[in-house]
């Protein structure tokens, strides 16, 4: 059992990039511990700002984001 006040530590990653999406990850773990207490995800979809249909992830940021990208657990 865990009682406040409890550090903890939240850990964000890459964890799939798809043609026009990108879905980040994130747990958040006691600092005691190696499996996280809480995860959840959001998957951010770009968009042309005219019309708003979904479009590419730009290069640019689709290769920053490459290096990111998580292993499959």
């Amino acid at each position: 059992m865990t009682t406040f006040p409890d550090g903890v530590e939240a850990g964000p990653r890459v964890g799939k990039i798809g043609r026009s999406s990108v879905r980040y990850e994130d747990g958040t773990f006691r600092s005691s511990e190696e499996s996280p207490c809480a995860t959840g995800h959001f998957v951010h979809v770009f968009v042309d700002r005219a019309n708003r249909p979904p479009t590419p992830v730009p290069d640019r940021i689709r290769a920053a984001l490459e290096r990111l990208v998580s292993a499959s657990d």
